[in-house]
């Protein structure tokens, strides 16, 4: 016990010792593998895409409870009355971001809606076809 020890002691203030213990690895990494270490990082073994073509609003509750069972929803809307398309994509759209899914429009009346899991990635040729790509906002020439 030092000085310094005996002085902080004097005022009431014990100096504990801080030990520091090495944690030893494993010298090959056939010792670190065991059964209870292995996570499966697939937790759906098949993913399931559901297809429609609705004709009533009254199907939009279904097609919620897909995206809620993280299966994605390609809808196809040609054959929906407009007022009635409008309804059914703005209830899916709500659902879709109360999930924190995505979505995205496919073509003119066709819509592609996802759970969180999955993520639409955007090809960058297909934005090069659009017109007027060049004339966007925030691109530099």
């Amino acid at each position: 016990m030092g000085f310094g020890d005996k002085f902080w002691s004097w005022l009431g203030i014990e100096h504990e010792e801080v030990r520091e213990e090495l944690l030893e690895l494993p010298q090959n990494a056939e010792e670190s593998r065991s059964p209870a270490n292995i996570v499966s990082i697939h937790t759906n073994k098949t993913m399931k895409v559901v297809i429609c073509e609705p004709e009533s609003f009254d199907e939009v509750q279904i097609l919620a409870d897909h995206l809620k069972n993280r299966r994605q929803v390609i809808m196809n809307l040609e054959a929906t009355p407009p007022d009635m398309a409008q309804r059914i994509i703005d209830f899916l759209s709500g659902t879709t971001y109360a999930l924190d899914g995505h979505s995205q429009q496919l073509g003119r009346q066709i819509f592609l809606f996802t759970p969180s899991n999955v993520e639409i990635a955007k090809d960058h040729r297909t934005m090069m076809r659009r017109p007027g790509w060049l004339n966007s906002p925030g691109v530099d020439r």
